[in-house]
């Protein structure tokens, strides 16, 4: 079942179509996995609101955001993406090294195969155990699909293997997205990865009480539009969210772009695993030669963890080839593959010059891991977000930049 409106859906409309998900089903206790404060223009904290509105008066009702290996969320963030009807004792941390049980693995030969040959181990399939709760009547995923540099388009049962996946399905799944290319990847369905994923989803998790709430949106300020509203339990509703998404999503530019200023809302990116979305989002954009600047006033570290943290410090943005040459020399990186196709993720691969401007990280700190560095005041004296508008800008002094308030909702490309 879907909606889906043009000028976005009144908070009636979403209401009825969850209403009409759970009808006549007998509930007693129910999952929800919604994703982080990461995705605060998902539309999917309204949803869960109203989810809990709805239910938690006739059974019980697990929260449990679906972090990957985001950190986890604060009591403010619970408060500004659910509302105040969530209680934040509800939300159950997701802990993606210890809390995973496999439940299968996609065999060598398939990822070899969809892989083109570039990618030949096998897979674990892990999962939160909370999923195999045979408790849970019901286990409902929430989320955006929207483009996406390691699946190509987000959610679906990405939201399963990845947001409560565990460190090898994670590592193994982002690496596999790396080795085939950015560039053949993000904004289009049936990638290597989300094939991995079809295929875990097919054989793993067929026994799951599962249901994916899927949203396509846009948004303007802080103003989130939640133009299409697609729910059930196969492929079908995702397929037709993908489109959605790519109508609404996808930008086109008529030529390549010699600089592009990109802000990133401190809410919502504190750290460059999230904020390097400036330049997976906009590298098919941007002109060889050209430049990125990336208003980061909220970023303060590299990694979402610890030891991710760690390994970004220590071997930087230095390039696919590179990263590749790393990963067969150091057993730290190896054992980490997610953070060597972060690596390669957050990379220009040296075809256009990547400036982060921030204020919680040093000028020591940027440069180490690779990139440029500008103060933040500096910057954002010359590219004020309060006087920019989206897209084409031309400064005071004749400069043209392209600006972007928000990498996360889209994927800019030359038509």
């Amino acid at each position: 079942m879907h909606i889906v409106r043009d000028s976005g859906l009144a908070d009636s409309e979403i209401l009825s179509l969850l209403k009409e998900s759970v009808k006549d089903r007998k509930l007693k206790k129910i999952l929800l996995l919604p994703p982080d404060y990461t995705r605060m223009y998902s539309g999917a904290g309204k949803i869960v609101a109203m989810y809990y509105d709805m239910l938690s008066d006739v059974c019980d009702i697990d929260i449990m955001p679906t972090l990957g290996t985001h950190e986890p969320m604060t009591r403010e963030e619970c408060l500004a993406f659910f509302g105040e009807k969530v209680p934040f004792e509800k939300l159950i941390v997701h802990n993606w090294r210890r809390d995973v049980v496999k439940i299968g693995e996609v065999p060598g030969e398939f990822v070899s195969e969809v892989s083109e040959g570039l990618v030949r181990d096998k897979i674990d399939v892990e999962v939160n155990k909370r999923l195999l709760d045979k408790s849970y009547d019901l286990i409902i995923s929430i989320g955006q699909v929207v483009p996406h540099e390691v699946v190509g388009m987000a959610n679906y049962s990405k939201n399963i293997f990845v947001g409560c996946g565990g460190s090898s399905m994670i590592s193994s799944s982002h690496m596999l997205g790396a080795f085939y290319g950015l560039e053949r990847i993000m904004g289009k369905d049936f990638s290597p990865v989300r094939k991995v994923f079809d295929y875990a989803q097919e054989n793993f998790l067929k026994d799951l009480p599962l249901l994916y709430v899927l949203t396509v949106t846009t948004n303007k300020g802080d103003d989130t539009f939640i133009h299409g509203l697609y729910i059930g339990s196969t492929r079908r509703e995702f397929e037709l969210a993908v489109a959605d998404s790519q109508k609404r999503n996808l930008i086109y530019v008529k030529e390549p772009l010699k600089k592009v200023v990109v802000n990133l809302d401190p809410r919502e990116f504190k750290s460059t695993w999230l904020g390097n979305k400036a330049v997976y989002r906009t590298r098919l954009a941007i002109a060889d030669g050209g430049e990125l600047i990336v208003l980061a006033p909220g970023v303060r570290k590299f990694g979402e963890d610890e030891d991710n943290d760690r390994l970004i410090r220590k071997y930087g943005y230095v390039g696919r080839e590179k990263v590749l040459e790393l990963v067969n020399e150091n057993d730290d990186l190896k054992a980490n593959l997610s953070v060597a196709a972060h690596l390669i993720h957050g990379s220009s691969d040296g075809r256009f010059n990547i400036t982060y401007a921030t204020e919680l990280l040093t000028e020591e700190e940027v440069r180490g891991a690779n990139f440029d560095y500008m103060p933040y005041a500096e910057a954002v004296k010359r590219y004020d977000p309060a006087k920019l508008k989206e897209g084409y800008n031309t400064l005071e002094d004749g400069e043209e930049i392209y600006y972007i308030s928000n990498p996360a909702l889209g994927l800019w490309s030359v038509l």
